[in-house]
């Protein structure tokens, strides 16, 4: 109990530190919460491995910081950060044109041959990598699209200034860990925790206007969503018991009387139907008959 009050208490100052802010030192902290370095390292090393903390060799461990609320809406990485306060940024790793292909084609309801962007977009907040965007967009959506443009402008503003509106979309989101690649771009280890968005949005007349395959950090983001209560349709009769046949207690079938219309119900197994059982009729032991034999032949006649 002590342990996880200390493990609570210490997440907590944890989530209240701006990111990148050191952890005092292993030596002060355990003696500003009252336990032993080795109880205190433990519960260190819990909340690096959640992604709370992260420990650089030979220069200390350094909070995460808070965890981003994502909602899942149609909203720009641009516009999201600036509502929260922070400044956000565009880094383009990646940039080229060419042919949609089979496979792009059929995301983007493009022919194979039809001409599309592709840019590798780094998303960062306040300087600090969160996300690596990989945007396919049609090449007649927004004429003249350039990296400086791109890096410099949401795509979602310069989709506006073209007369085209998002509406709607699908998006799909999966854990994943980070590749190689993907660690060295958002700095954080291989394989770290990671959340794999894909995206597809479609203005007011049904277009697809890009679909987006975007790796967000699992330690900078979490998922929100609202919840909205379920109407559940109350039977004709206005009541909430269930129908007669379904109440508990009944087996009698609708329609049947008497045995033959009851069902048999078996230990641990559901309901079954069966036939009527007989009465049984009760022999008489062998024994029992020779002597009542005997005893009409001592009566004689007419006994």
């Amino acid at each position: 109990m002590k342990y996880r009050r200390l493990h609570d208490e210490l997440r907590e100052r944890v989530d209240a530190m701006a990111a990148g802010e050191p952890l005092p030192p292993e030596r002060e902290l355990a003696r500003e919460v009252g336990v032993s370095r080795t109880t205190l390292r433990r519960a260190v090393d819990e909340l690096v491995a959640a992604g709370r903390l992260r420990r650089r060799q030979g220069a200390g461990v350094f909070a995460v910081g808070p965890r981003i609320g994502q909602a899942l809406t149609a909203t720009s990485f641009s516009a999201d950060m600036r509502d929260r306060g922070m400044e956000p940024a565009t880094r383009i790793v990646e940039f080229e044109t060419g042919v949609a292909g089979p496979r792009l084609g059929r995301r983007l309801e493009l022919s194979p041959d039809a001409p599309v962007v592709r840019a590798l977009r780094l998303r960062l907040a306040d300087g600090e990598p969160m996300a690596l965007e990989t945007l396919h967009v049609p090449g007649d959506l927004v004429p003249g699209l350039d990296e400086a443009t791109l890096a410099g402008a949401s795509y979602y503003e310069l989709l506006a200034g073209y007369g085209h509106a998002v509406a709607g979309g699908r998006q799909s989101i999966e854990p994943t860990v980070t590749d190689a690649a993907e660690s060295a771009l958002l700095a954080v280890p291989v394989h770290s925790p990671a959340l794999l968005f894909e995206r597809t949005t479609r203005d007011e007349g049904g277009r697809v206007l890009e679909f987006v395959r975007a790796v967000y950090r699992g330690d900078r983001y979490r998922i929100e969503t609202e919840i909205a209560p379920v109407s559940v349709p109350v039977p004709s009769g206005g009541t909430d018991d269930p129908p007669a046949a379904a109440r508990p207690g009944q087996d009698r079938l609708p329609g049947r009387t008497g045995r033959a219309g009851r069902c048999r119900r078996r230990p641990g197994r559901g309901a079954r139907l069966g036939r009527a059982r007989r009465p049984r009729r009760r022999r008489a032991r062998p024994g029992r008959r020779r002597r009542r034999a005997g005893d009409a032949d001592r009566r004689g006649p007419g006994g």
